[in-house]
């Protein structure tokens, strides 16, 4: 299937004032198909809101891109450049949906009048006809239209955020990068706002999302694939359903086992913690950077950097793990024999 979106060899780093970097996104090449949800999941500082700030092209300093490209629906961007795509087109191929509603909205402005500024950053129109387009578009997402005239106080949290991705999608964007949008928010308000951007994919208002969050159970209900980050780096990415179920990559099954997950044939499952913490983005280790939290790292891990590379039959599971590498190329030797023809 032809990529809605890709993104090749993303390098970015945030630069400190004694010059000093701090390396977030390291060698990112990830694709977004039609019609798909892919989750990004990870610890806290693996990566994944640079990820998002950089895709939306909101990267500024002192976030700089070293290097990557991306193409959108054919449109190629070079994301080293300071304006890699026109501002006029960048709500119409790429939309954001932020994670904090109330800081995204101005608390003395009007849902309708929040409506006419986004869309009046994008094309001209008047008031009534902007105040019109997001009644309609908040009805045929089954929310009240009498949601225009409150101002962001007199919602609820979850309906703070559905009216959000409402005007976040008011231009119909072919990609919808949602950072974190669940977060804080009750289980009946995230199941909502997820119920709410399948039903735009459903609706082919938007064409694909981008899912930033650290919650990995969620993205059993929403992603098609998912992308495990640390440190900077894809891990493993897979189908969603893969990599919950039978992880490839060290950190992942660490991260599947440190949830605790209410389903009853996990519940009874133990939880466990991820022994030490991510490494410094000044200093990464060398080898593979979950090495020295790595139960089964070995002389190769702690020296030689891992590629992504596949470790499934089907072509969509990949991880970036030489002891899962050598495990596979070893079941791989066995089953068409050895040197002697010999079937292990």
């Amino acid at each position: 299937m032809a990529a809605l979106l890709s993104v090749q060899n993303l390098r970015a780093a945030y630069r400190l004032a004694n010059g000093v970097e701090l390396h977030a996104v390291d060698d990112v090449s990830i694709d977004l198909r039609e019609g798909e949800v892919l989750g990004v999941v990870g610890e806290s500082g693996c990566g994944k809101s640079t990820l998002a700030t950089i895709l939306a092209l909101n990267a500024a300093p002192p976030l700089y891109v070293k290097s990557g490209t991306m193409q959108v629906q054919g449109r190629h961007a070079d994301l080293t450049e300071s304006d890699p795509l026109p501002r006029s087109e960048r709500g119409k191929l790429i939309s954001t949906l932020p994670q904090s509603a109330m800081n995204a909205m101005n608390p003395t402005t009007r849902v309708r009048d929040l409506a006419y500024d986004v869309l009046r950053a994008h094309e001209r129109t008047t008031r009534k006809a902007a105040w019109g387009r997001a009644g309609a578009r908040l009805e045929q997402l089954g929310l009240p239209t009498r949601v225009l005239e409150r101002y962001p106080h007199e919602l609820s949290g979850g309906m703070r955020q559905r009216v959000i991705t409402v005007i976040s999608t008011l231009l119909d964007p072919t990609i919808l990068i949602a950072d974190e949008p669940t977060s804080a928010l009750d289980v009946s308000s995230q199941r909502a706002v997820v119920e709410m951007l399948k039903d735009l994919l459903a609706r082919k208002i938007i064409s694909g999302v981008l899912f930033i969050t650290h919650d990995l159970p969620l993205l059993r209900h929403i992603a098609d694939r998912v992308a495990v980050m640390y440190a900077g780096k894809v891990a493993e990415l897979g189908p969603t359903e893969r990599v919950i179920n039978t992880p490839e990559h060290p950190y992942a099954r660490a991260l599947v086992g440190s949830i605790l997950v209410p389903e009853p044939h996990i519940r009874a499952a133990r939880v466990l913690g991820i022994p030490g913490s991510p490494p410094d983005l000044a200093a990464m280790p060398k080898g593979c950077r979950f090495h020295p939290r790595c139960p089964l790292a070995d002389t190769r891990s702690r020296e030689e950097v891992p590629p992504l590379v596949e470790v499934g039959d089907s072509g969509s599971h990949f991880a970036a793990c030489w002891r899962t590498l050598e495990a596979r190329q070893l079941l791989a030797g066995n089953l068409v024999g050895g040197p002697d023809g010999r079937v292990g």
